[in-house]
């Protein structure tokens, strides 16, 4: 990671500049794009709205910042805003691209939107149900948000696995139970896998009930993965079904456009458990120091917040 500086133009007609106040890091497509591990052959569906360079380096990327607005539209002024830009303090965007937070979604916790949508994606393409028992294979930031979704549906018994106990607490608290893949309940009506590791692709199969989907949410990049497709994978009629938020799923593409997904995404974000999933900031001018370690282990699978305000602005 390196910091560069840019001039940023006026908004133009139909635009506005956001003064940026956090941004997210994700742990899962950003560590892969750090790493260099984009496939070449997704070098074009990977690209970020508004990022600026090409895979694999140097290249602006991101897709998780919160700001206010400062400038353009008078009626829009001071609104604070979700937008799917790269990690910059300054910006201007078409004004539709600056979806205002809702009310009880605080700044710091708008951040969370992008992976929001990816669970929400996720949940739909796993068509989950009430009274369903699920599995969520792997406790990081969009394990925990499918939890958290599926966990609000009426019935529904909701586990999330993960080899780390201490993901036990995040989980309960957005109102899922935990378990280690030893004692992990099998039989399950549904299963998400979202560990991004290969071995946890093959636990959430042998858990998965007869006829059962699972859904895979993990993406590896040039990671080979080897799924064991043999033994009882067959006999019990499993769906494998991979989902990825760069589509609305088939059956909600007449009515659902990107833009109201993301905004009910955003007004997903009310909870206040949420802000577990969180790090705490780092500023801007530390964040080249300090984000690669934090997409690592040291970051216990939260998701990095960079911070651009000052200590008083933040307290």
């Amino acid at each position: 990671m390196a910091l560069r500086s840019a001039t940023v133009p006026a908004p133009g007609p139909g635009e506005v500049c956001v003064r940026a106040r956090f941004s997210g890091v994700s742990p899962g497509t950003e560590r892969l794009v750090l790493s260099g591990k984009v496939p070449e052959s997704e070098w074009s569906r990977m690209r970020a709205p508004f990022q600026e360079g090409d895979f694999p380096f140097p290249v602006k990327y991101g897709y998780a910042g919160v700001g206010e607005i400062v400038a353009g539209a008078p009626e829009r002024l001071g609104e604070t805003v979700f937008v799917l830009h790269p990690h910059q303090s300054l910006y201007c965007v078409p004004a539709e691209a600056a979806l205002p937070l809702p009310d009880g979604v605080p700044a710091a916790r708008g951040i969370l939107a992008a992976n929001m949508e990816t669970a929400l994606n996720g949940l739909w393409d796993g068509n989950a149900s009430p009274g369903d028992h699920i599995a969520v294979v792997g406790g990081g930031i969009i394990g925990l948000l499918v939890a958290h979704l599926a966990a609000r549906i009426p019935g529904t018994k909701v586990t999330v696995v993960d080899v780390d106990p201490a993901r036990d607490a995040r989980a309960r608290a957005l109102g899922a139970g935990f378990s280690t893949p030893d004692a992990a309940p099998e039989d399950q009506d549904l299963v998400f896998h979202a560990s991004g590791h290969p071995d946890g692709l093959d636990t959430a199969l042998s858990l998965a009930g007869i006829e059962a989907r699972v859904v895979e949410m993990s993406w590896y990049g040039t990671t080979p993965v080897t799924a064991k497709l043999g033994g009882a994978f067959h006999s019990r009629r499993l769906t494998l079904r991979s989902s990825q938020v760069g589509r609305v799923p088939a059956d909600r593409q007449a009515r659902w456009s990107y833009r109201r997904r993301l905004s009910t995404a955003l007004s997903l974000l009310r909870e206040p458990a949420l802000d577990a999933l969180i790090s705490p900031p780092v500023p801007l001018t530390e964040a080249p120091e300090r984000i690669p370690a934090l997409l690592g282990p040291e970051g216990g699978g939260l998701m990095p917040l960079i911070s651009y305000d000052t200590p008083a602005d933040i307290a």
